[in-house]
């Protein structure tokens, strides 16, 4: 079954098929076709017998009608993929498309990465794959905060490689501060769930550290439940400063055990409740009537 790390990496190519190229061309020197035009395909590779194959990601460079060049993503974590199938992606995609594919395949372990770093022999003769490995020492270390704004997936992936290195996920936090709101909570998302757990807890202490408001385990769903609970409590506040107003404006003394117990109440309704009450109330004790099954 795929693994968070497994099904982060596989977003962060496909929420932006460039990425693919610039690890080929820019990271591993693999000469590509020039285009502005980079498409995420169907990744299943339908065969005769009626079996399907299905890849991580299919990218294809060019146009529909006149495709350049396919690139198979494919994210390994361990060695238990046979390397024929590698070959086999790639055939079915050369069948498909009728131009060049290429295999990429990505591995956060060096052990893995130099396995499938061998040629692969597809039991075709004359045909030999040669895989295009993405393994950790092709992984720069961005401790430029700058450099990480510019390449928020490779600051993601830096993390994920070199995040012991403390100066690597400072540069990628400080990153993050210059994207676009919406953007920032994906990479921070990606980052955590395709790292180790001590990486983990060092992005946890360094963002958790900062005014940047994302909290783990994931940032998608932390985020915005930070910023739903932030509404919240603002909300909650604003409604016992309304009840304490009240009940001043009215000349009721409010003890300190009631005040306290006001303020530190964060139901919105209760505290609602208790505005109204405190409109007509005699006393501020009236304030918790005995529909209020917290106060029984």
């Amino acid at each position: 079954m795929p693994s968070p790390q497994h099904d982060s990496l596989i977003r962060l190519f496909r929420d932006r098929p460039p990425l693919a190229v610039e690890v080929l061309r820019d990271l591993l020197g693999h000469d590509l076709p020039v285009t502005p035009l980079v498409r995420v395909e169907n990744p299943t590779f339908n065969t005769r017998p009626s079996d399907d194959i299905e890849a991580d990601l299919v990218l294809v460079l060019g146009s529909p009608a006149a495709p350049a060049h396919g690139i198979i993503v494919e994210i390994q974590k361990d060695t238990s993929k046979e390397p024929r199938q590698l070959a086999r992606y790639a055939a079915a995609l050369w069948l498909q498309l009728r131009c060049d594919a290429t295999v990429l395949v990505v591995c956060p372990d060096a052990r893995t990465a130099a396995h499938y770093a061998h040629p692969i022999e597809s039991g075709l003769s004359g045909y030999r794959l040669q895989a295009c490995v993405l393994g950790p020492a092709d992984i720069p270390a961005i401790t430029d905060p700058r450099q990480a704004a510019a390449q928020p997936e490779l600051a993601a992936l830096a993390v994920m490689v070199h995040g012991r290195e403390r100066k690597v996920v400072e540069a990628f936090a400080a990153a993050l501060a210059d994207l676009p709101a919406d953007h920032a909570p994906k990479y921070y998302e990606h980052a955590y769930s395709m790292s180790a757990p001590d990486v983990r807890r060092l992005l946890e202490e360094i963002m958790t550290s900062t005014d940047w408001p994302v909290y783990s385990p994931f940032a998608r769903e932390h985020f915005g439940r930070g910023l739903e609970e932030g509404k919240a409590e603002g909300k909650a506040e604003e409604a016992a400063r309304m009840v304490l107003l009240v009940l001043t404006a009215r000349g009721l003394e409010v003890p300190e055990e009631i005040r306290d117990r006001i303020t530190a109440c964060t139901d919105l309704a209760r505290l609602e409740s208790w505005a109204a009450r405190a409109a007509t109330a005699r006393t501020v004790h009236d304030l918790f009537g005995g529909t209020d099954t917290e106060d029984r």
